[in-house]
């Protein structure tokens, strides 16, 4: 099985965190100051990098030699994985970077960011068992009391134990207030018995830690039904005594799945409480001393949305890689003659029209795609250490109106873009010798995981939009529309930013739309809601290249033809192009269809589907 790394540079990310985005700011806080500086990027990324390909990429052909089983009540795992968690954990790549303590050495969110889209991109199948463990930790982190953070987060920050997070149930997958898990009170106040059944448990178990620290959604016996009586609580597989110990907690691994990609990563069903002594323990208030209201789903988000925002992240991931294999490919393969000069002999693939065509949309949708994360990335700095109110206040804003948008568009647009890259192969791309099929597989699930894309849609018209009386997402429209108004007269970019005006009067008409509908006609929301996150998507990233293409035409302009960097910058400038003209138009096309209103999919009788 072929296991390609073919990311060969770390340009985007130094003009992204260097040269784009304002990061002097996040650079001179506190936690970085006496570390770090802008003009770090290559010292932090390069070695990175060199790891992803002599360390890495290795681990992810076994993603398919040695599938993770499971036989006789215990779980395997690909036999470099295990090596591969302690040796990220230890060198500081992985749970300790959510170290909060003020002595902690850690990265800036951006940072760390790019080196993990590194890493994910050499083995995606990977990434679950550290992420999730960072996940897990950062819940205790928030919401645990001093015992249970002197409890759990020490060996979890090393990596001696890893974390999961447990929604998931038989029959209640998305609607997480149906669960059945039942917790029941104990002598001890913190500590309840656990009672249910979990599916799904990306990271559910492994071989290689100690113990396992879930952090478990159930209902405590007499809260409130629904989402609102839901508490979380900190689940072990093996107890945790005084002492420190361990000792059996009653909660075992029933099986796991068999799935058509991430074959490496174990995806468990468990079951707590069989024997009646499967115990954990709660965070934050007890529901019956609170009108029977749990605090769990509003804990359970703050790991979400990261999570959210790490999958989309591992898409784009996989997007970048796909298109890397597939460049190197076009290059090395001679095949057939050019249009415009057929006596001058076979030709490398990657000089044909269609070849180059599926390039640059790979290259262009992936250049917007990081510019929309990393601009949001740059949030989760500035509104976890940012000094200023406001300026933390702004990037909540930013972070909880993109979110959707971060998770949703690039594992969307990832499944057939990755495909784009394997047809670039012919027939070999369908082979399993060649590195694209197995990411086409290992990336489908990121439109699934963290609540399916049309949740993320639904989340963002139904209550991204309407926050604080919708005067959030109002004001983060009208960002776009100041940013058209400064940069229309763009000589070099006049063309794109025409494009980007029409967009924008289109999208603004689409949302006068959607209003009337949620008077007239309720169903029509969730009938356009995906694709009214597709635009919306599209118009931020159009808005965020556009930046970068200015900045990029400047500093060609500076270098000059001969400069190294020259290439670089005009290919800023032409992706940016690429994407105004070619996905940005999509924007007015979906606002048509949602302005004309067809009904036709939810007025026909659902008998029609038989034929």
């Amino acid at each position: 099985m072929a296991s390609n790394f073919a990311v060969n540079n770390i340009r985007d990310f130094e003009f992204i965190i260097q040269e784009w985005l304002p990061t002097e700011r996040v650079f001179n806080y506190p936690q970085f100051a006496d570390y770090y500086s802008k003009d770090d990027i290559k010292s932090v990324l390069e070695p990175v990098l060199k790891m992803c390909k002599a360390v890495i990429e290795p681990t992810n052909a076994e993603n398919e030699t040695y599938p993770a089983t499971f036989a006789n009540g215990k779980v395997t795992t690909p036999p470099s994985f295990g090596p591969l968690f302690h040796k990220l954990q230890e060198e500081g790549w992985g749970t300790s970077n959510i170290d909060d303590s003020p002595d902690a050495m850690v990265l800036p969110e951006m940072l760390h960011a790019a080196a993990w889209e590194l890493i994910c991109a050499a083995n995606p199948t990977f990434m679950p068992y550290i992420l999730l463990t960072s996940g897990a930790a950062g819940l205790i982190q928030s919401f645990g009391d001093d015992k249970v953070k002197a409890m759990f987060l020490p060996k979890m920050m090393d990596g001696t134990w890893a974390g999961t997070m447990c929604l998931t149930e038989p029959g209640t997958g998305s609607d997480v207030g149906d669960i059945l898990s039942k917790a029941y009170p104990t002598d001890d106040p913190r500590i309840f018995k656990i009672k249910g059944n979990k599916i799904f448990i990306t990271g559910g178990n492994n071989d290689f830690t100690e113990n396992i620290i879930h952090l478990y959604l159930a209902r405590v016996e007499g809260a409130k039904q629904g989402t609102s009586g839901i508490s979380l609580f900190v689940v072990p597989k093996l107890w945790v005594n005084e002492d420190g110990g361990l000792e059996d907690n009653d909660f075992v691994n029933t099986g796991i799945e068999h799935k058509m990609g991430q074959h490496g990563s174990v995806t468990a069903a468990l079951a707590a409480g069989e024997n009646d002594n499967c115990r954990g323990w709660l965070l934050g208030i007890d529901p019956l001393k609170n009108d029977g209201r749990g605090e769990g789903m509003a804990q359970m988000f703050q790991m979400m949305n990261m999570a959210r925002m790490e999958t989309g992240h591992m898409a784009l991931s996989c997007i970048i890689n796909a298109f890397a294999n597939a460049r190197d490919n076009a290059k090395e393969r001679v095949q057939g003659r050019l249009m415009t000069n057929p006596k001058a002999g076979r030709v490398a693939i990657i000089n044909h029209e269609d070849i180059k065509r599926t390039l640059m949309m790979g290259k262009a949708h992936i250049e917007a795609m990081r510019a929309m994360m990393y601009r949001v990335y740059l949030a989760f700095d500035q509104r976890h250490r940012d000094p200023d109110p406001a300026v933390r206040q702004a990037a909540n804003d930013l972070i909880e109106i993109s979110t959707p948008l971060c998770k949703a568009y690039p594992s969307d647009e990832g499944w057939w873009l990755i495909g784009e890259a394997l047809q670039s192969y012919g027939g070999y791309g369908y082979c399993e010798e060649y590195p694209v099929s197995q990411i086409a597989r290992d990336m489908k699930i990121y439109s699934i995981w963290e609540g399916t894309n049309f949740i993320q849609s639904m989340d963002l018209v139904g209550r991204k939009m309407n926050m604080k009386s919708g005067s959030v997402f109002g004001a983060w429209v009208q960002e776009m529309v100041d940013f058209y108004e400064i940069n229309k007269g763009n000589e070099a970019l006049s063309k794109e930013f025409a494009n980007l005006g029409k967009a924008l009067d289109a999208y603004q008409d689409m949302l006068k739309a959607l209003a009337g509908y949620s008077k007239t006609n309720m169903s029509m929301i969730p009938l356009y809601s995906r694709r009214i996150l597709t635009a919306t998507a599209q118009l931020f990233c159009g808005r965020q290249i556009l930046d970068q293409a200015i900045l990029a035409d400047k500093k060609a302009k500076e270098v000059g033809s001969d400069h190294f960097d020259y290439k670089f910058y005009t290919g800023k400038v032409a992706t940016a192009i690429y994407y105004l003209r070619n996905v940005v138009p999509n924007v007015w096309a979906v606002a048509e269809i949602v302005i004309d209103g067809d009904t036709s999919a939810i007025d026909v009788p659902v008998d029609v589907f038989e034929y």
